[in-house]
């Protein structure tokens, strides 16, 4: 063996190139004992990851004991109670302390994660930022609203571990340009949260944190990639929260939790100072966005980022400021709907979702037209999959080096790293038997080449352009279609990353989308699910009924889309969406 080879097997950041030369024999034994080391040494780096996660939470339990004791007449309860734009106005005119809000939040969730498993961090600074806040001029659209920031969002002090064992030793030395934005904003960012490995994922899961649950049901996941921040908001321990988007990973976990959350344009929150596996990737447009519990919240939030300050910080964003005018209208729309995208078959809650809320709307004055996004395979597995994985999944396995793959990814990782002329045949084999899957098996492949890359790139562009032109012809001003759900039991996210197909086509579109819960579980949904079989009869059918069954009583999403640029019209739909099925929430 050279030493060439024996170096890739190993981390060398730990050991002595000296032992190394030692065991330079070429025998199976010294490469078996290496390797022990090594996950000897990973083993040690997460135990001291999980001994600082205790203990920042001890200091942050200390903080909250502290306050509560100095201040035992706080209304705890009220403010934890209230929507965030009413606390906003609290704040403001001071009738509320920053302190108590704070504190009250702190409290709070130290409670659900100590349920759930959610928070993996206490930003330290949070209690510095709060006597910043107070000594400001000028009180920011977010005065003293506690902030929530998923793992891979940098924060000054802070690592962003991605969920991955080699990156946990970096330490970030200054804030994301959104937390920047948040902070000045008058914003206190408090705690970081839970992720899947690598966030590739919608479940949430990693070997340094473990397994973060659903506080609506235990045994479903929160879904991911921004589960850590879905789990806290719907546990009560956040009233806003920052995610990110590539596949669905701010939808999908609201969609699982029963929140609010949007996905905007590409660019128009600054990614300056976020963590990613794939980075280089250009076919596929990740994004970061809001979650929370209302969409008035969401849209304070865009308001809010939508400032002078971002612009400044990040000069390749176009500086389009927040439109309250198209927010607050009245307008009656033209929308256009879908029950079922024609990859997946929605769920029996899924399809009555659209079923109730297009009727709700047609009600109330709006016109629903069918509309059928063309040609829904080629998309996910042509323009998504081979497009995320353009090289052939290489970036994403080599981000495993040094690192244990998480259980609940091992099934996505297996076929990743397979070599691409082994997912060829395996694709010619199934494909007579299951074309679904052997299709994606050849995306899988990537594009092979620079030219093969130029095509896929300008293949997207002719699509969002055919996209686009059938929306005009039916003279469209949003979409309304489903939202994948209800939450998953753990363990089956990993094996069906294709079901996010209902989201991640906006993704490759690059238009906004947003996710509002209308309704819920009922045991008619249940009964119905038993005679689920899907498009197309293959295992990922199989499983996707089994992903969902015993969900009764939770909650169950609607997706709302707009054209590039347009949140503010999203947001608009959303919020009309949310009124008309208030009071129509289903008993179970």
């Amino acid at each position: 063996m050279t030493q060439e080879r024996l170096w890739q097997v190993l981390d060398p950041s730990w050991a002595d190139p000296r032992i190394l030369s030692a065991l330079l024999c070429g025998s199976a034994a010294a490469i078996v004992l290496l390797k022990r080391l090594q996950h000897r040494r990973i083993q040690q780096k997460m135990g001291e990851a999980r001994r600082a996660r205790d203990l920042a939470l001890e200091q942050m339990e200390k903080a909250a004991r502290r306050f509560k004791q100095e201040n035992p007449g706080t209304q705890t309860a009220h403010i934890l109670s209230l929507p965030m734009v009413e606390l906003a106005e609290k704040l403001k005119e001071g009738s509320l302390s920053p302190e108590s809000v704070l504190y009250s939040y702190m409290g709070k969730a130290l409670e659900v994660t100590q349920e759930v498993n959610c928070v993996i961090d206490f930003i330290h600074g949070c209690e510095d930022q709060l006597q910043k806040v107070k000594k400001q001029k000028e009180k920011g659209l977010l005065y003293g609203i506690p902030v929530s920031i998923k793992d891979h969002i940098n924060c000054k002090g802070h690592v962003s571990s991605g969920g991955l064992v080699k990156l946990l030793g970096q330490v970030k030395e200054e804030d994301s340009v959104i937390v920047q934005v948040l902070k000045s904003q008058g914003a206190i960012p408090f705690v970081k949260t839970n992720i899947p490995q690598t966030m590739i994922n919608y479940d949430c899961s990693n070997l340094i944190f473990g397994q973060t649950l659903n506080p609506l049901n235990h045994q479903k996941t929160p879904g991911g990639s921004s589960g850590g921040e879905g789990a806290l908001i719907a546990g009560g321990g956040s009233i806003l929260g920052i995610g990110s988007d590539v596949a669905g990973s701010i939808r999908l976990p609201s969609s699982f939790c029963g929140l609010c959350g949007l996905k905007p344009t590409g660019n128009r929150i600054s990614k300056l100072g976020v963590v990613s596996p794939i980075t280089g990737m250009y076919s596929v447009t990740g994004t970061l966005g809001p979650m929370a519990r209302d969409v008035d919240s969401l849209a304070l939030c865009m308001k809010a980022l939508l400032c002078d300050e971002m612009f400044r910080l990040d000069p390749t964003l176009p500086p389009i400021p927040f439109d309250e005018e198209v927010y607050t209208s009245s307008k009656p729309l033209r929308i256009g709907y879908y029950e079922g995208d024609g990859y997946f078959q929605p769920s029996p809650s899924m399809k009555r979702a659209i079923q109730e809320t297009r009727k709700l709307l047609q009600e109330a004055g709006h016109t629903l037209v069918p509309f059928a996004p063309p040609k829904i395979d080629y998309v996910v597995d042509e323009l998504f999959t081979r497009g995320i994985f353009s090289d052939g999944a290489a970036h994403l396995v080599d981000s495993f080096k040094g690192d244990i793959v998480d259980p609940n990814l091992k099934s996505q990782f297996n076929t990743y790293r397979l070599p691409a002329l082994v997912k060829r045949i395996l694709a010619i084999i199934l494909k007579p038997i299951y074309p679904r899957i052997a299709r994606d098996l050849s995306a899988l492949c990537g594009v092979g080449s620079a030219k093969n890359l130029w095509d896929q790139h300008a293949a997207v562009a002719v699509y969002r352009t055919e996209f686009i032109a059938k929306w005009r012809k039916q003279r469209l001003d949003v979409i309304l279609c489903p939202a994948l759900g209800p939450a998953f039991n753990h363990g089956y996210a990993g094996k069906l990353f294709a079901a996010t197909s209902y989201t991640n086509l906006y993704n490759v579109l690059n238009f906004p989308a947003g996710v509002v819960p209308v309704s819920t579980v009922t045991k008619a949904d249940e009964e119905e699910l038993k005679h689920y079989r899907g498009h197309y009869g293959d295992p990922w059918d199989r499983r996707l009924k089994e992903a969902v069954e015993g969900a009764v009583g939770l909650p169950v999403a609607v997706q709302c889309v707009a054209l590039p640029w347009q949140e503010e019209l999203c947001l608009r739909f959303m919020k009309e969406v949310e009124t008309l099925s208030r009071g129509t929430r289903r008993n179970v």
